[in-house]
């Protein structure tokens, strides 16, 4: 996971996607595309940073026109932040570029080892959502 999770890959995903982003604001957008409109203490929470840092973050990406925010229809209280078409259209980008990515990592394994690796983290991640066993 630390190999994956790595700040370089942000960077090669940036330039294999051909976009002008900040490293910093990149897993934002996404987060935001992914989980959006997303309230900014939950988005922080997602990417284990403060809330008032993200809040800047937030508000550099709007100045970009990539998210915009509102009031949230569940709770007037809480500002959420939403991608826009422009944004959209760079996390499509972005979208792409890792799939080619993950093909040429893939390209030299076989089909069965490329399906047993599918089944496998599937398994992980369904694994991941529950709770831990008690005394974990």
């Amino acid at each position: 996971m630390a190999v994956v999770n790595r700040p370089q890959r942000d960077e090669m995903l940036i330039r294999e996607a051909g976009i002008r982003l900040d490293r910093a604001l990149f897993p934002l957008l996404v987060g935001i595309e992914r989980f959006g409109p997303i309230g900014v203490v939950d988005l922080a929470d997602r990417v284990g940073r403060d809330y008032t840092t993200v809040s800047r973050q937030v508000a550099k990406l709007e100045s970009l026109g990539l998210v915009e925010r509102r009031g949230s229809a569940a709770d007037r209280r809480v500002r959420e932040a939403a991608i826009t078409p422009k944004g959209r259209a760079m996390t499509d980008l972005v979208d792409a570029a890792r799939e080619r990515i993950i093909r040429a990592i893939l390209a030299p394994w076989d089909a069965r080892d490329v399906d047993e690796l599918v089944r496998l983290m599937r398994k992980f991640a369904d694994a991941v959502k529950e709770e831990p066993p008690a005394g974990s």
